[in-house]
């Protein structure tokens, strides 16, 4: 229905109808995946869904809307954000430590009301406040919040977040002519720390802890920044409403979730203060085993009315409190502080540590994040420090523990050369280099590593301990080195055997002909991640041009400032880096162009595979496939063009004899891709 009519052969009324549902269709995926976390189709189905409503609305822009699911992408960069008031104070809540406390919270309720109080009890997350106003169903603003009265308007940023609603769901409910909802943006920590290591190795100064990474994502002025930083947004509390009749809070967020907002886990019922410590202790026990960040769990009076009788002071409603968790901290000794090398050549002062347990975890080191913060807290080796893990997470050191009558060692300072290479090292503010960029063993193990990943060249198998052990025995003193490699060389490493050996040295061969994008990315440039890369490769269209292109032609390119042009042309005009790249070429790296909309050899194509596949795994081949605009299904209709019967077909061999849907083999399947131009 979406995929078989041209777009130039639709008139307007039947494009706006195909938009539109094109818009409810992936509107739901979306609730499916990112809030239900149930998803129906694959990422490659989904991906031809938007693919196909963005070529709709460019080809018939009097149908855009502001809540179609392609507005998520991010806009251009703001200049500032507007200040916006809420619609109700977003105010904090009173924090308490210990049962007596909370005994008393309780007792003070009951007194109120006279009678038992039911409570509803949640996580207290640790993220980022925000403010969402619905106006008939659609977003229309989004607020941090500020100082709870006024905060800074962040709607296209908001926008970029996948669980976030443009448009209330009514299927259950009939959305309300006005909706001021709050909610927690936050990151995962496992998505944390995958974004801080990227920080990281490109240079730039990591994240001190989730709750930090939500907050400064949200307030990006860049919103395409923000749509690559993975947060999620839950809902919890209802600020205004009209034309809606709720009593109490579960009914709140019985509403909040049929209008298809993403709520907490586990929030629960509770009546007294005995359910209230059950509660806080269930959540102390588990709260090392979660992916996100709580401090503590919130108790809330589940009455409205009630809520109202009690009112609020200047700063915290009087029905409701924070029942935190103590900090985790504990005291150990700096044994020695060592310098480790990234990708990017940042070196960075790491504490290594007698062992202790924070939090349930063993922490033996902890980073000191460069050398002016080793200063300013004044750390030396044989100090008495107290550690923390960093929201939880990142063991960090937290400051000196005074020792009277201790005599100290020497202050510690950076030593002038790379620890891994001996270059002299470069300061630039508080961060240390090395410049060495290519030459260097540490940054080279974290460069092939990198080259290989998923989103640049993805060559399965090339991860850090196969990329260290290439440098560490030899084998690889520069990137293009990867592609001179025979297996032969790969059989003195441990857990390479000559089949092993030889898969890996096919799929670094494999990606002689890399997307121009893809390699851009590989290439570890400063400030180029996985979308700058892309605009670059499609505006400039070739590798050369893209060297060649002054600051000036850079910020041509939408998204890309004075600070990013700078980094591109400090890059390319080290020797260093266009002796890399010229190398990379000499090995038979040819970067392949963008194609041109439209100008895919086989665009539309259906392709289902039955049976493996000798010369592809199935990850290859659909890349393969869909990079000539084709894509692949797992099951067999009539509107597939090709089933490609490989190793022991199943029953969707049987399927496309029943549709009369034509088959070949995997010979045939390889010629095809080679007269669509694919270097197979």
């Amino acid at each position: 229905m979406y995929r078989d009519v041209r777009v130039q052969d639709l008139a307007a009324p039947e494009a706006r109808d195909l938009i539109e549902a094109l818009r409810e269709e992936i509107r739901r995926h979306d609730h499916l995946y990112y809030v239900l976390d149930r998803p129906e189709i694959s990422d490659a189905e989904y991906d031809r869904l938007f693919d196909r409503l963005r070529r709709l609305e460019e080809a018939f822009p009097q149908f855009s809307a502001p809540d179609s699911p392609t507005q998520r992408v991010g806009g251009q960069p703001r200049e500032e954000f507007p200040s916006y008031e809420h619609a109700a104070p977003m105010l904090s809540l009173e924090s308490i430590a210990d049962p007596d406390q909370a005994r008393r919270f309780d007792e003070r309720m009951r007194k109120a009301a006279g009678e038992r109080v039911r409570y509803v009890l949640e996580p207290k997350l640790d993220g980022a406040s925000i403010e969402l106003v619905y106006e008939n169903g659609m977003l229309v603003r989004a607020v941090t919040r500020g100082d709870g009265r006024v905060g800074e308007g962040v709607t296209e940023n908001v926008k970029t977040i996948r669980s976030v609603p443009l448009r209330l769901r009514s299927q259950a409910r009939p959305v309300p002519p006005l909706l001021a909802l709050r909610g927690e943006v936050i990151m995962y920590i496992s998505a944390f720390e995958k974004l801080n290591r990227k920080l990281i190795e490109a240079g730039l100064e990591p994240f001190a802890n989730p709750r930090n990474a939500a907050a400064g994502s949200l307030r990006q002025l860049d919103p395409r920044i923000t749509a690559e930083r993975p947060l999620d947004l839950l809902a919890y509390e209802i600020l205004e409403v009209t034309g809606q009749a709720l009593r109490t809070d579960r009914e709140v967020l019985d509403a909040l979730r049929s209008w298809g907002l993403k709520l907490p886990e586990k929030i629960e019922a509770g009546e007294g203060v005995d359910d209230i410590l059950e509660y806080h202790a269930h959540w102390a026990a588990e709260r090392d085993n979660l992916d996100f960040e709580i401090d503590g769990v919130v108790v809330k009076v589940d009455d409205l009315a009630l809520r109202d009788e009690l009112g609020v002071t200047a700063h915290h409603p009087r029905w409701a409190i924070a029942f935190k968790f103590p900090p985790r901290k504990e005291v150990t000794r700096v044994e020695d502080i060592m310098v480790s090398v990234g990708r990017t050549g940042v070196l960075t002062p790491v504490a290594l540590l007698r062992s202790v347990e924070v939090g349930g975890v063993t922490v033996s080191r902890a980073s000191l994040h460069n050398r002016e913060e080793v200063k300013r807290k004044d750390i030396r080796t044989g100090d008495l420090v107290r550690v923390q893990r960093a929201g939880d997470v990142i063991p960090d050191v937290v400051e000196r523990v005074e020792e009277a009558g201790r005599k100290r060692a020497e202050p510690w300072s950076m030593a002038d050369r790379c620890p891994a290479c001996g270059a002299r090292v470069v300061e630039r503010g508080p961060i240390t280099y090395c410049p060495n960029r290519f030459g260097c063993p540490a940054q080279l193990k974290g460069r092939i590593q990198h080259f290989g990943s998923k989103d640049a060249l993805d060559i399965e198998g090339l991860g850090e301990e196969t990329s260290a052990a290439l440098v560490e025995h030899g084998l690889v003193k520069e990137l293009a080195h990867l592609f001179r490699l025979r297996p032969e060389h790969l059989l003195a490493l441990e857990g390479f055997a000559e089949r092993s050996a030889q898969k890996l040295v096919d799929a670094i061969q494999r990606r002689k002909r890399p997307e121009l994008a893809r390699f851009l990315y590989a290439l570890g440039i400063p400030e180029v991640g996985v979308s700058v890369a892309r605009d670059l490769a499609e505006h400039f269209g070739s590798l050369e041009a893209i060297l060649e292109a002054s600051r000036e032609e850079l910020e041509g390119v939408p998204g890309i400032g004075p600070k990013m042009s700078e980094a591109i042309r400090s890059f390319v005009e080290d020797p260093r880096n266009i002796e890399a790249i010229g190398s990379l070429v000499a090995h038979g790296v040819q970067p392949v162009a963008p194609r041109r909309r439209g100008s895919e050899p086989l665009p539309g194509f259906k392709f289902v595979f039955s049976g493996g596949l000798a010369r592809f795994s199935r990850d290859e081949v659909k890349k393969l496939v869909e990079s000539l605009g084709a894509r692949v299904s797992s099951s067999v209709s009539a509107q597939t063009d090709y089933v490609v019967v490989g190793l022991e077909p199943g029953s969707k061999l049987d399927d496309a004899r029943r549709l009369g849907v034509k088959t070949i083999d995997e010979l045939e399947f390889i010629e095809l891709l080679r007269r669509a131009g694919a270097d197979v």
